[in-house]
């Protein structure tokens, strides 16, 4: 648990240097398992070279002519009486030799006597000669914390027949191998202290490398706002999985910034939805009232003077363009809180197309199409709402001075309908690019703003959509797409 609430760069650090003492614990015990298999194999091999060194002694005083007396076996102690003693000090080793039985014949070491233990070789010992292979058996003990190896072998005469056991005692001593490894050790060790050391500085830096693109991450996402603009991270030479991490990030980043805008978006048609519906009621309430009274007072009024039915008529005139007046604006408010509803109608797109541009009656405005029949599920009102509606908008985009054209086009593709108009007017300023079709934004001196918001609304709510091309001062092209057959 403790482990867990120490830092990503702690933990790093911590088991970079745990790798490093683990790596130098492992070097140094095998190293010291390598000395004493080494030390083994040393004692080993030495005792066989020994021993061979010493067989070849024995032969060469058993061939030699001075020698007067009979090979045998009972000849031993006589034969070797003078000169067992010049082996063992040539050799450096004590020589005991054995009859066949286990008995001894005779030995190097002065002080021993016929009555000691040494006097006879053990039964398992004779067994295992005689049984092995190589008629060799080494026997290994321990006395007083020292290692002895006594080996046991043949000794043949001429015609290869045994005729002796040959017996020598080892002593490992291990006082130089182990001042050897003693040294090796202590080398090894100030050598790992200075791996270790700049092992430490190492795993220093580099966790604190891998760390900074993580922190750099942490600060960013603690940061991250839903309600405000939200930087990318930008990184570079870094691994791939932190680049993986911040793509991610970034990626991130970017779909919220997209559902911030369609959240902001959704709040604020929202609000003017209610608003309008607000001001659809509050306007709309009194506006009957107000025409009938009005109408009533120009019917009933019995004029004597001969101007005043002309100065009644002004005002009457002016009264009911201020309500007609009135009411436009409670429309315009009331259509674009209404959600338009889905009539599903089978209609020719073409045809309805046509007869919305009818009412424009100007020259200037071009029709085209692919087909003369292009099928598909629509309600015609508002298919008419959004054709007038951009060919209106469009027609308020020319400058006064300026030949106007706008140019209506409907094309389809396997699924799809396509409305295109396009004008030659002034075009969308950068900075308006985003609130084209945000509600009650415009930038002429007249009208509410809810067109393109309203067209918007009702090409969505047919599951198609509409987006807009611009370039200033030469025009901008408006493209509407929806499905033919809603499912």
């Amino acid at each position: 648990m403790k482990l867990k609430k120490l830092s990503l760069r702690t933990r790093i650090f911590i088991v970079m240097i745990l790798l490093v003492l683990l790596a130098s614990i492992l070097i140094a015990g095998v190293a010291i398992y390598q000395y004493n298999e080494e030390t083994t194999d040393y004692h080993t091999q030495r005792l066989e070279r020994k021993e061979q060194n010493i067989k070849n002694h024995i032969k060469d005083v058993l061939n030699a002519r001075e020698n007067t007396w009979e090979v045998k076996t009972r000849n031993i102690p006589l034969i070797f009486k003078d000169k067992i003693s010049s082996i063992a000090v040539i050799h450096k080793l004590q020589v005991n030799l054995y009859d066949l039985e286990g008995s001894l014949l005779i030995t190097s070491k002065a002080h021993l006597k016929p009555d000691e233990e040494d006097k006879c070789i053990a039964t398992h010992i004779l067994n295992a000669i005689s049984h092995t292979a190589n008629h060799r058996y080494v026997d290994k003990l321990k006395e007083n914390g020292e290692t002895y190896q006594s080996s046991y072998t043949y000794i043949y005469d001429n015609k290869f027949k045994p005729l002796a056991i040959l017996n020598l005692p080892y002593l490992e001593k291990d006082d130089f191998l182990s001042k050897e490894l003693s040294e090796f050790l202590g080398r090894l060790g100030v050598a790992y202290l200075i791996v270790l050391i700049i092992a430490i500085g190492i795993a220093f830096f580099l966790s604190k490398y891998i760390t900074k693109s993580l922190k750099t991450i942490s600060d960013k996402i603690n940061a991250t706002r839903l309600e405000k603009r939200n930087e990318k991270i930008v990184i570079y030479d870094t691994s791939e999985e932190i680049s993986t991490l911040v793509e991610s990030y970034n990626s991130m980043i970017d779909e919220l910034e997209e559902s911030a805008v369609k959240l902001a978006k959704s709040e604020r048609e929202q609000a003017w939805r209610e608003m309008a519906k607000q001001v659809a009621h509050e306007i709309k309430n009194p506006l009957t009232p107000m025409r009938l009274t009005v109408q009533n007072f120009q019917r009933k009024f019995n004029p004597k003077d001969e101007n005043i039915n002309t100065k009644v008529d002004e005002y009457s005139k002016t009264i009911i363009q201020q309500i007609d007046t009135m009411s436009s604006i409670a429309s315009a408010f009331s259509n674009f809180a209404k959600m338009p509803a889905q009539q599903n109608e089978t209609l020719n797109v073409v045809a309805i197309t046509k007869l919305a541009l009818d009412i424009f009656n100007e020259d200037y405005i071009v029709f085209n199409s692919d087909a003369e029949e292009i099928i598909a599920t629509f309600d015609r009102t508002q298919l008419i709402r959004v054709v007038t509606n951009l060919v209106k908008n469009g027609i308020q985009a020319i400058p006064p001075d300026r030949t106007p054209k706008v140019i209506v086009t409907v094309s389809e593709d396997i699924q799809n309908v396509v409305i295109t108009v396009a004008d030659n007017g002034s075009g969308v300023a950068e900075e308006n690019k985003t609130k084209v079709f945000e509600p009650k934004f415009t930038t002429k001196s007249s009208g509410m703003g809810l067109g393109l918001a309203m067209v918007k609304n009702i090409v969505e709510t047919y599951k198609g959509n509409i987006s807009f091309t611009t370039e200033t001062n030469k025009g901008t092209r408006f493209t509407v797409v929806f499905p033919k057959h809603i499912a």
